[in-house]
């Protein structure tokens, strides 16, 4: 059965530089790997700093069949393969207020 889960992950401190570039790379995979992976982003974005004025993280909501789908998606992530993240956590999550599907 697929479901939603959220994505949590907090880049390391001092990358910025890394998340700069690494930036298109990381946007044109989200958008494209799904068929390779059978993970597909329903909605996302970077997460920032109390002062709004610089990214600290990715949050992501992504659809699949199980965990492991989309832990292995998140490992073929460029963000990943440049070691951006400190900490990465992916939780399963029930998706019910706001999601479009279930609008009266």
């Amino acid at each position: 059965m697929r479901r939603y889960f959220a994505v949590f992950a907090t880049d390391k401190s001092g990358m910025r530089d890394v998340r700069e570039r690494v930036r298109p790379l990381h946007r044109t995979y989200l958008r494209n790997a799904a068929p390779e992976h059978g993970v597909f982003v329903r909605l996302g974005g970077p997460t920032l700093v109390p002062q709004c004025d610089a990214m600290n993280g990715t949050l992501l909501v992504v659809e699949a069949d199980g965990i492991n789908d989309v832990m292995a998606f998140i490992r073929n992530d460029p963000y990943m393969q440049a070691g951006l993240f400190d900490r990465v956590e992916v939780r399963p999550w029930d998706w019910s207020f706001g999601n479009p599907e279930h609008r009266v």
